[in-house]
């Protein structure tokens, strides 16, 4: 009877504390700031593998999905948000990043999208081959050491010197 009891209570007090989050202003700002302007992407195709991939946390083009307006997750995503926008801004590049030669690095590495991200948001999986397309786009389009999967071409030279002809 008595564990009842107290199964009922902090069943009611987490009922109380879950609706007094929801009053805590944080992670609920979702009005998108201005496009400033994009880099010049290599291709249409990067930018949409990009947009699918990158823009929910790297750009003013953010979906917000129901679960975004609830806290406490409301709060983890306003911070990955605003974080990443931060860091890295596609669509804010009157300030170019120096993380964006980066980019295609942390792409290939499977750093970005981070795995947390792509479980809510399938649509932003890479298969092998769009990650590929990615990494070269990114690669061309700001520069990078990294411009594959198999690890060359890493910036890291390999002791040959190239030769004409």
């Amino acid at each position: 009877m008595r564990l009842k009891s107290n199964l009922r209570r902090a069943l009611i007090t987490l009922v109380v504390l879950g609706v007094g989050v929801q009053f805590v202003p944080y992670g609920r700002n979702h009005a998108a700031p201005p496009v400033l302007g994009e880099p010049t992407w290599d291709s249409a195709r990067t930018r949409e593998l990009a947009r699918r991939a990158c823009f929910d946390c790297h750009s003013s083009e953010t979906r917000w999905p129901w679960y975004t307006h609830v806290a406490p997750v409301s709060w983890l995503v306003q911070h990955d948000v605003d974080e990443g926008r931060a860091v890295l801004d596609f669509t804010a590049w009157t300030r170019p990043s120096e993380e964006a030669s980066e980019s295609a690095e942390s792409v290939l590495e499977g750093e970005m999208p981070p795995r947390p991200y792509l479980w809510l948001h399938p649509s932003a999986r890479l298969d092998a081959a769009d990650q590929d397309a990615l990494v070269q786009g990114l690669t061309r389009t700001f520069g990078s050491e990294a411009t594959g999967r198999d690890g060359e071409g890493d910036g890291e030279g390999d002791g040959e010197d190239e030769q004409d002809g």
